[in-house]
């Protein structure tokens, strides 16, 4: 079975949604595509910007994270930004020195691109077999003891690769809670349609 797409335009940020062949449809594209945008914008991403996810399932994540992480196994998400964290504005729990310097670009585009074009922000990979597992066995949520709903668990990873594109990381303890502030506010606004 083909690969589908849709190219989400959602002013200012475009997204592409990929779902590889077989996997199963678990959110509206549409739905995806806003998770990704409100993310973005909560971020302070350069703008205008765009943003890839690929839906697919274990063996890719499988291969990606072998190439790429050096780890066994399939992971539920990865994100391949291709900006540095210094093109995006410093935020809560970061490490000194990364993110832009106050009033140096946060949130610009980090070098001069041709009239009507849009920065290419990187890929954000999710495994749906994974979500499916981790949601339907209660290893879920942020915490890896939720039991809900798949379409929760593919929302939470999306928003959680996307601020990985957007500078976020989680090794340092302060920024994870910063970083699961964040994804919990705005998966709370997704769940009110805002």
């Amino acid at each position: 079975m083909p690969a589908t797409g849709a190219r989400l335009y959602l002013p200012p940020w475009r997204v592409e949604v990929t779902s590889r062949g077989g996997v199963p449809r678990l959110v509206p594209r549409v739905r995806l595509g806003r998770c990704v945008a409100r993310t973005l914008a909560a971020a302070g991403a350069p703008s205008p910007a765009a943003v890839g996810v690929i839906l697919a399932g274990d063996r890719e994540l499988s291969a990606l994270n072998r190439r790429h992480l050096g780890a066994r196994g399939p992971t539920d998400v990865l994100s391949f930004p291709l900006l540095p964290a210094s093109a995006f504005p410093p935020h809560d729990g970061a490490p000194p020195g990364r993110g832009a310097a106050a009033g140096a670009g946060g949130g610009a585009a980090p070098f001069a691109l041709p009239p009507g074009s849009r920065l290419h922000l990187g890929e954000v990979i999710v495994s749906v077999e994974r979500a499916i597992d981790q949601a339907r066995s209660g290893r879920g949520g942020q915490d890896g003891t939720t039991l809900w709903s798949p379409a929760e668990e593919l929302l939470l990873l999306v928003t959680h690769g996307t601020l990985h594109l957007c500078g976020w990381d989680h090794a340092d303890p302060e920024e994870e809670r910063a970083m699961r502030a964040l994804e919990r506010e705005l998966l709370a606004e997704e769940r009110a349609g805002r």
